[in-house]
C-alpha cells in the first residue's frame, strides 16, 4: 500500500511540474543561422559529388555522363557557396585608407 501511495505521489508531482512550468524557466531557443539552408544544400551537393564519383569508378556511368553531371553539380555548388559568402558578415579592414 505504501509503494502504491509513493508511485501516485511521484506521478502527481511529475505531472504538476511538467504542466505548470513557467515560461520564464524555459531557455530561449538557439538562433537559426541565416545560411542554414545553404549549408545543408552545400553538404548535399558534396555528398552527390561523392556518390557520382563512386558510381563512375564502379562503371555505372559513361565518361560523358560523369563529366556532364559533375559540371552541373560544381556549378550549383559555386552558386551556393557564393550565396553563403554573400550572407556572411564582412570583416572590417585593419587599417583604413587616409588615416595617418
Amino acid at each position: 500500500m505504501n509503494l502504491l501511495l509513493a508511485v501516485v505521489l511521484l506521478l502527481a508531482a511529475t505531472l504538476f511540474y511538467t504542466l505548470f512550468i513557467r515560461a520564464k524557466d524555459i531557455p530561449p531557443p538557439d538562433p537559426v543561422s541565416p545560411t542554414l539552408h545553404l549549408d545543408e544544400r552545400k553538404a548535399a551537393i558534396y555528398e552527390n559529388l561523392r556518390d557520382l564519383q563512386f558510381e563512375y569508378r564502379v562503371g555505372k556511368l559513361s565518361d560523358a555522363d560523369y563529366a556532364q553531371t559533375k559540371l552541373a553539380l560544381q556549378k550549383e555548388l559555386a552558386v551556393v557557396v557564393a550565396g553563403i559568402e554573400k550572407m556572411q558578415p564582412k570583416p572590417e579592414t585593419a587599417g583604413k585608407k587616409g588615416s595617418a
